[in-house]
């Protein structure tokens, strides 16, 4: 195949929108998780390959720490990531991790409540949307459906 000018041109575009669309990401976060879900450390491999340094803490009290970071009672999932100065809840669709730090909302972060099948971690594939909400002080609200 014979490289022209708008092939090179495109190519370099895609590297470059590849690499900027997990510029935003912060460098570190914290995935706090009951030491027997195998799924939170299947999470943490996805946030490793964009880059993010993972330290998994798998001996926390996992209700204090939703109640803390103001995840909504009853949202919650089997684990809870801080990054940055945002809460990560559950299986996030790593979309929705990106779209959180490049739009930076006033919030305190954002959730998928279960375990549903094809996110982050989960075996299976996509059942249906994913309802991802943002939370500040316990109040939810929709951020995205994916």
């Amino acid at each position: 195949m014979k490289l022209t000018l708008p092939h090179l041109l495109m190519a370099t575009g895609l590297l470059l929108g590849a690499t900027t669309a997990h510029a935003a990401l912060p460098d570190e976060a914290t995935l706090y998780k009951n030491p027997q879900c195998g799924c939170c450390d299947g999470y943490a491999r996805h946030l490793e390959r964009l880059g993010v340094e993972v330290t998994i803490v798998d001996d926390r009290d996992l209700g204090e720490i939703k109640q803390s970071a103001g995840v909504p009672y009853g949202l919650g999932a089997c684990h809870t990531v801080m990054m940055g100065d945002y809460v990560i809840e559950g299986h996030v669709p790593l979309a929705a991790v990106e779209a959180l730090f490049e739009r930076q909302p006033d919030t305190d972060g954002i959730g998928l409540a279960g375990m549903p099948s094809g996110t982050p971690g989960m075996p299976g594939p996509q059942r249906e949307p994913y309802e991802v909400y943002q939370f500040r002080d316990h109040q939810e609200t929709p951020f995205m459906t994916l």
